[in-house]
């Protein structure tokens, strides 16, 4: 239970909060108006099944990451973050955020060809309705980023591939462009940043929602990795899969023979082994570390 806020959403790593009627709820909306606490955990997830066990500190990897973000890109949109004044129980894993009307699209940025991009790819030579060079192999950097649209899914289903004009029947023209500008301008925003840092952006998902006034708003996680993938520059090899520092690691055991597990099957993934569970741990804590140059303090979040 946390003092004032009702849990109304529990997602495949978040979970969702609105103010209750309670006094301490009845103060939250007086001082913050219409918001929800974003608190995210430490599940992780993969191939759309939630894992077992969690992977310590990853919630407040993600949400201590993402708020280093948005302060980097203050300067180019607006965010939903209103408060990081939380509870004690999720002191440094929650925000409090600005309700918002959110679009219906996953907003892809890709600056480099892998995962569903270059399955697509090789079935086509397009991503999402957009012709690439022939040629291109698994990491291949692409000629300029590309903006490469997902409709969102419920949980336990996959995101699907769209083209902008399916993106323009879902929001409108202007508003499609104007996602596909902000996407884009973020990306190679955080690019440049991750380049200075050693490390290649690969490709990000971004969500925006419109606020009370119809202003676009960037919300969710961003440039996390869950939500990107991040490579070692110095690694880096096209054609083969690349080093990451995301949860690649869980991936990769859970198709390896180790794991015993099938995607094709029916039966739930097995236990993640301590081993895994640690070494993706430190994956998350090094991507945090790499970018913001600094190592992660679970409870000391910047005031907002």
């Amino acid at each position: 239970m946390l003092p004032g806020w009702t849990q109304t959403y529990a997602g495949k790593v978040r979970n969702l909060y609105l103010p209750d009627e309670t006094p301490e709820g009845e103060q939250i909306v007086k001082l913050h108006g219409d918001v929800v606490l974003v608190v995210a955990s430490d599940r992780i997830s993969a191939y759309d099944h939630v894992l077992s066990p969690v992977i310590p500190d990853k919630g407040v990897v993600l949400t201590q990451l993402s708020l280093w973000w948005f302060a980097q890109l203050a300067h180019t949109v607006a965010d939903h973050v209103v408060s990081t004044i939380v509870p004690d129980d999720v002191a440094g894993r929650a925000m409090i955020c600005r309700r918002l009307d959110m679009y219906p699209v996953e907003c892809v940025a890709r600056g480099y060809l892998t995962g569903s991009g270059l399955a697509e790819y090789q079935r086509s030579g397009m991503v999402t309705g957009i012709r690439l060079p022939s040629g291109l192999v698994d990491g291949s950097r692409l000629p300029e980023p590309i903006f490469t649209p997902a409709t969102k899914a419920e949980l336990g289903s996959h995101d699907q591939n769209i083209t902008f004009d399916a993106t323009v029947e879902l929001v409108g023209p202007d508003t499609a462009r104007r996602l596909r500008d902000l996407t884009l301008e973020i990306y190679r925003r955080a690019e440049a940043i991750t380049a200075e840092r050693g490390l290649i952006l690969a490709d990000t998902k971004l969500e925006f929602g419109r606020d009370v006034d119809g202003e676009i708003t960037l919300a969710d996680e961003i440039l996390t990795p869950d939500s990107s993938r991040f490579w070692p520059a110095d690694a880096w090899s096209p054609g083969q899969a690349q080093p990451s520092f995301d949860k690649q690691y869980v991936r990769d055991w859970l198709t390896s023979p180790d794991s015993g597990w099938s995607r094709t099957s029916d039966a739930p993934p097995p236990p993640l082994p301590d081993s895994v569970v640690t070494r993706t741990r430190d994956r998350y804590l090094e991507a945090y570390r790499r970018i913001t140059g600094q190592d992660l303090d679970p409870r000391a979040v910047p005031p907002r």
